[in-house]
């Protein structure tokens, strides 16, 4: 089967399309044709291996552990395992690898726990673009950060793959949304539902005296001083990644986070880093809100398998919104 490899660390030259043996199914694993596969911020840091503590984190130290890039995915069963009972041949579904990797390919070896059924009345491109960005805005504002309704939620890098989910899930759990992006994207963040968006270039959020409920930051460029000023007193803020970033450092957005962790104990309001591990009841909750209208997938653009190293790239320079696709 064809795939995108990569050997070493390095820049989008470092991944390779070419021939591997394909995988197979057995036990309690599905084996998925792959139809489309999403390009997350996740994929830009094992393939540079960056900031370089995420090495210890598992990804591997000196080269990356899974060789095939690529997490999120949705396809078409094409064989079961013995242990399977949800699904057969021909099934429909959609999936996160979690740090197993390995979607960047024609066909990919899954789980059954990490895999559910494709929603209804979505493209695969649309459902291959839900599983990790629509994941971590779920836990966030839903399970971390205890969003209700009524209350006021800011998401900072509300255009983003993670912000453009986050700003529907925020809405469909009652919350009146502040969303801060730049000028060009502020209409789409309207159309999924922001009452209020700031454009970070003429406005800092965190200087302006107005207090959220929660501050949900998909960005990483404040402090946690400054971010502190934008909740109010007891107020939530939810730290999730830093996108893609300058690399080529020690600890990139991970200096924020652990900061986070170190000085959570002490202040008067909740902070708390999202860690968001791939499993089957978030894509559960995500697929019923896209099957009833709560949730749509916005696609900036979509690369073909072997054009991998075009998207990467695109991700990495070009400030995507929303989210950029594999088709397969």
């Amino acid at each position: 089967m064809k795939a995108i490899v990569q050997d070493r660390y390095g820049s989008p030259d470092a991944l390779e399309f070419r021939d591997v043996e394909p995988p197979t199914a057995s036990g309690g694993e599905i084996l998925v044709r792959v139809r489309a596969a999403a390009v997350n911020a996740y994929d830009w840091h094992v393939m540079r291996g960056d900031p370089h503590l995420a090495r210890l984190t598992g990804i591997g130290f000196r080269r990356p552990r899974a060789k095939i890039r690529g997490r999120d995915f949705a396809g078409t069963v094409e064989a079961v395992g013995g242990d399977v009972r949800r699904f057969r041949p021909g099934d429909e579904v959609f999936g996160d690898l979690g740090t197993a990797d390995g979607a960047f390919a024609e066909y990919v070896s899954v789980p059954e726990e990490l895999v559910e059924s494709k929603p209804a009345g979505l493209t695969f491109e649309q459902a291959a673009a839900i599983p990790l960005a629509g994941q971590t805005a779920l836990k966030g504002l839903r399970d971390v950060g205890k969003l209700r309704q009524g209350q006021h939620v800011l998401i900072n890098g509300a255009s983003g793959g993670v912000g453009t989910f986050a700003v529907q899930i925020a809405k469909s759990l009652g919350a009146t949304v502040t969303g801060v992006c730049r000028t060009r994207n502020a209409d789409l963040v309207k159309s999924l539902g922001a009452d209020h968006v700031i454009d970070y270039r003429t406005n800092d959020f965190t200087t302006t005296g107005r207090r959220h409920d929660l501050v949900f930051d998909l960005v990483g460029n404040h402090s946690l001083t400054a971010l502190r000023r934008a909740v109010t007193p007891g107020g939530t803020i939810v730290l999730s990644g830093g996108g893609v970033f300058d690399g080529g450092s020690l600890l990139g957005p991970m200096r924020l986070m652990i900061g986070a962790k170190l000085r959570a104990p002490f202040v008067r309001d909740e902070l708390f880093v999202l860690t968001t591990a791939a499993g089957r009841d978030h894509l559960t909750a995500l697929r019923h809100l896209a099957e009833t209208g709560g949730l749509t997938p916005v696609i900036d653009r979509t690369f073909t398998l072997a054009e991998t190293r075009d998207a990467l790239r695109y991700v990495e320079t070009e400030h995507a919104r929303a989210k950029v696709v594999i088709t397969v």
